[in-house]
């Protein structure tokens, strides 16, 4: 699992049968259908429809992809989440984040045990005390993203819901590119022991990524500083 991850991080646009020929060539006589089952287990989703967590739960409404060309202009125009795997010494878990587009900024995040929906309710809720309701809120079509429980979050706040094509993960760019620095620049250096130790290190890195890291793409200023001073602005 933590070569696959490694991986999917590197090439996003792999599906079960592509990652079995890399893992096969790095040593390790795997088939398809175990590497089917691992990445359906870490939530793992290529460009191309498969299993994971951009599987609707059934009977579940999808709603239009409504960021397809816009110009996002201004903070809380436009946010965005998904769920990444994160290893342990012994086990796994998962992460939710939300971002907000314009600026990069990670507003909230959470870690669970199971891909249940409720530790995404709670960092969109979360996300939404802080810092106000967005504009539109834009997910994959992950069952816990198309749920009652999340969607109906969004539609008490006013929120307009975005959702990208299925299998499509480069409609969600973003979040995809702080996930591939969360993994380079702190997951893939460290072995955590617990939950507890992943999680005082996220607190470390998230608040390091908001105030401390530049960004090419915000003119060298920090998500913070960007979303902020876009506010102040616009006051």
């Amino acid at each position: 699992m933590q070569l696959i991850d490694e991986e999917y991080t590197r090439r996003p646009f792999y599906g079960s049968r592509q990652m079995r020929n890399v893992i096969r060539r790095r040593g390790y006589p795997v088939n398809r259908k175990r590497i089917r089952r691992l990445m359906k287990m870490m939530g793992l989703r290529s460009l191309a429809p498969a299993p994971g967590t951009s599987n609707p739960s059934p009977g579940h409404k999808i709603y239009p992809y409504l960021i397809r060309g816009l110009d996002v202009t201004r903070p809380n125009q436009v946010w965005s989440t998904d769920i990444t795997y994160i290893r342990l010494k012994q086990g796994f878990v998962y992460l939710v984040a939300v971002i907000d587009l314009f600026s990069r900024k990670v507003l909230s995040w959470e870690l669970s045990i199971t891909m249940d929906v409720s530790f995404c309710v709670s960092a969109l809720e979360r996300a939404i005390r802080n810092y106000g309701a967005p504009g539109i809120f834009n997910t994959d079509q992950g069952a816990q993203f198309t749920s009652n429980a999340f969607t109906d979050v969004l539609k008490q706040n006013g929120i307009k819901i975005s959702m990208d094509g299925k299998g499509r993960a480069l409609d969600n760019i973003f979040i995809e590119r702080l996930w591939r620095s969360l993994k380079y620049e702190e997951i893939y250096l460290k072995e955590y022991q617990t939950a507890e130790d992943l999680k005082k290190s996220l607190s470390v890195y998230f608040m390091f990524f908001n105030t401390e890291r530049p960004h090419k793409s915000l003119e060298t200023a920090t998500p913070d500083e960007y979303y902020y001073s876009a506010l102040k602005a616009a006051a």
